[in-house]
């Protein structure tokens, strides 16, 4: 490898980048070592064919840690994902950072960037998670958002929800269950650092105050996904609001709200909608202890995420280019099969 660098006019590490196809060297200088290795009778001329070929990309999804399941689901089926993908096929590589925490996130943006071409994450709308965007995006990096959007596009594209629509469908749902009793309506959320859920209970707002007016909406707990801080609040929620009518949870973890529910004989008489349908909320939806999860399938956002990394031009706007990924409204009665 070193007379092969001598050759060529370049170091060894950028010999061993060229050789396993590793990122960060031009189209120009692998081929000169590669012919170099040739020359040298280091490969053979049908393995210089080979290592010429655009190589595929390096992928990294980046998910916060936690108790969310759906964020567990997502990360087990990239895993899996992983598994199963053939030699020439983009390789996907999933890891888990601190949940809600931006330093961690933009950290990790950093370093995976290092090695992977492309970078999928559910954003923290946070000014060192966009500082962090614009400077690997500047050094070819494709960042695509997923599940949860940046307030500005400097990412290549989001793959999520459209999140808003999201919050006025439940806002609806919620309004027409629970349209001919009076009370109070509860919302719990991961956090609104997650712009996904700060466009959630935006456009549930906006539905009630049009459309049902005659519902007083308490103000929204964060919960941060948490199953025991989820029920915490609901609990609380429960002793302070009797007239508690129903509840939305802009995040996940929604057990830990059912479990308050049925400890205190509710379920029955509070509407109760969640996101992500997940292996506890099908269990939940099953025993009446939910009323309605709005889903996006994982397999498709993963499949939409790997198709905005393939697209080649300017950073677009949610929706632009890359459809939303569609919104499931699922009942008890209408549960798919598989989860």
């Amino acid at each position: 490898m070193k007379d092969v660098a001598d050759a060529a006019g370049v170091s060894l590490a950028t010999v061993d980048r060229v050789l396993n196809r590793r990122k960060g060297v031009k189209s120009r200088t692998v081929d000169r070592v590669l012919k170099a290795a040739v020359a040298l009778g280091y490969v053979e001329p049908e393995v210089q064919e080979q290592l010429g070929r655009s190589r595929p990309p390096n992928i990294a999804f980046l998910l916060p840690a936690g108790t969310n399941p759906y964020l567990r689901l997502l990360g087990e089926k990239v895993r899996a994902a992983t598994e199963t993908r053939l030699r020439d096929d983009a390789q996907l590589r999933c890891f888990f950072i601190e949940s809600f925490d931006a330093a961690a996130l933009a950290q990790a943006i950093r370093h995976h960037a290092g090695w992977a071409d492309g970078v999928a994450f559910m954003a923290i709308d946070h000014p060192l998670v966009r500082e962090a965007v614009e400077e690997v995006r500047q050094s070819g990096t494709r960042v695509v958002t997923i599940v949860s959007d940046l307030s500005h596009p400097s990412r290549d594209a989001y793959v999520g929800l459209d999140n808003q629509a999201a919050g006025r469908t439940a806002g609806l749902l919620l309004g027409r269950f629970c349209k001919h009793r009076a009370g109070s309506i509860a919302l719990v959320a991961g956090s609104r650092s997650y712009r996904a859920h700060a466009e959630r209970e935006m456009g549930f707002l906006g539905l009630m105050e049009e459309m049902f007016p005659e519902f007083r909406v308490i103000g929204m707990r964060e919960g941060h996904d948490d199953r025991n801080e989820n029920y915490a609040h609901a609990m609380e929620l429960l002793k302070q609001h009797p007239d508690l009518v129903g509840i939305y949870n802009v995040g996940g973890s929604s057990d830990g709200i059912a479990r308050a529910l049925r400890e205190k004989e509710r379920v029955r008489d509070i509407v109760f909608i969640g996101h992500g349908l997940t292996a506890d909320t099908r269990r939940l939806l099953i025993d009446g202890s939910m009323d309605v999860v709005i889903n996006s399938d994982p397999d498709e956002v993963i499949r939409a995420a790997l198709i905005a990394m393939a697209q080649d031009g300017p950073p677009r706007a949610a929706g632009g280019g890359i459809p939303f990924v569609k919104m499931d409204v699922i009942f008890r009665e209408n549960i798919p099969m598989g989860v």
